[in-house]
């Protein structure tokens, strides 16, 4: 039997990640090669966001063993660093098994820190905690000028709004460091030498509808119901979690401070935008395979990846 590979099924929210790698997980097992699915999507590492990130229910799993997903509370920062030792180990597991990883998200450094042999830098964490103490007292915009003129490469790939990513590039430099930026390494090679990497993608006037008449179904289904429940578990504490995409405006709209109509407007706003940036990352992934999961055949693509050097 050939060696395992690491499959990546990449791409922005909403474009068919999902049920792409269950149907490739179904084909390469038809093919006599046992395949199990990583995730790789930072919201959907926590316990209890499932509506809001769209979660695949064990139900629907098809019986695919699944790694990493519900591993946070969402009391827990979701550190890019923990998430590369983690994933790897969890591919090695599987790869010792004898079995195909599928590692499947759209958190584009997430991805990037498991293909390739990225090196985060170390962390300070009496300086973050000043950092972030000034974020709180003078505003992210004043840390963000400050990012700009000490590296602007670095602010030029950070939304000045994220005041982590912030705080971080800043930390990183007074480490004497130098900022990863969210780049891909010059030259880079694969960690693991079978890598295969499918990208998917919907032309954009058909993807915004999508992504709008998703949020809309999220708050039919239940997100504020799930956020409610979730805040007894500390979600307004979370760094990561309760500033995430819908999960924040629902939050607002819990205390108030949004009419639902609002909060709805807002989540579909911020994720076509985030939907633009993913794009924009994949697109620098010279090795994938661009695909429309909603007409792929996940058959021939797992017999494309037995053509292995």
């Amino acid at each position: 039997m050939t060696a395992p590979t690491l499959w990546a099924v990449v791409g922005a929210t909403g474009t068919g990640k999902t049920g792409l790698s269950l149907d490739l997980a179904e084909a390469l097992e038809r093919r006599g090669r046992p395949a199990e699915i990583v995730n790789a999507d930072a919201m959907q590492l926590y316990r209890g966001m499932d509506i809001g990130t769209a979660k695949v229910p064990l139900a629907a799993r098809r019986g695919i063993p699944h790694h990493l997903f519900d591993a946070l509370a969402v009391t827990e920062e979701a550190a890019v660093a923990w998430y590369q030792d983690a994933a790897r180990a969890a591919i090695r597991e599987i790869h010792a098994r004898g079995a195909d990883a599928i590692l499947v998200g759209g958190s584009g450094l997430y991805v990037s820190g498991v293909l390739w042999d990225f090196r985060f830098p170390p962390r300070d964490e009496a300086l973050r905690a000043a950092l972030e103490e000034e974020r709180e007292r003078l505003g992210s915009g004043v840390l963000f000028a400050r990012l700009r003129e000490a590296d602007p490469a670095a602010a030029a790939r950070i939304d000045p709004r994220n005041g982590r990513r912030v705080v971080r590039a800043l930390e990183v430099l007074a480490q004497g460091g130098e900022t990863h930026g969210g780049a891909l390494p010059e030259a880079p090679e694969f960690w693991h030498p079978q890598t295969r990497i499918l990208a998917t993608a919907i032309d954009r006037e058909d993807l915004v509808p999508l992504l709008d008449a998703r949020v809309e179904e999220m708050w039919a289904t239940g997100l504020v119901d799930e956020v409610d429940a979730l805040r007894a578990e500390g979600l307004e504490r979370g760094v990561t979690a309760g500033r995430a995409i819908g999960y924040a405006q629902a939050l607002a709209q819990l205390r108030g401070d949004l009419t639902p109509d609002e909060a709805i407007a807002e989540t579909q706003a911020l994720t076509r935008r985030y939907a633009r940036r993913q794009v924009s990352w994949f697109r620098r992934y010279r090795e994938a395979l661009w695909v429309d999961a909603r007409t792929a055949d996940a058959t021939t693509l797992a017999s494309a990846g037995e053509e292995r050097p």
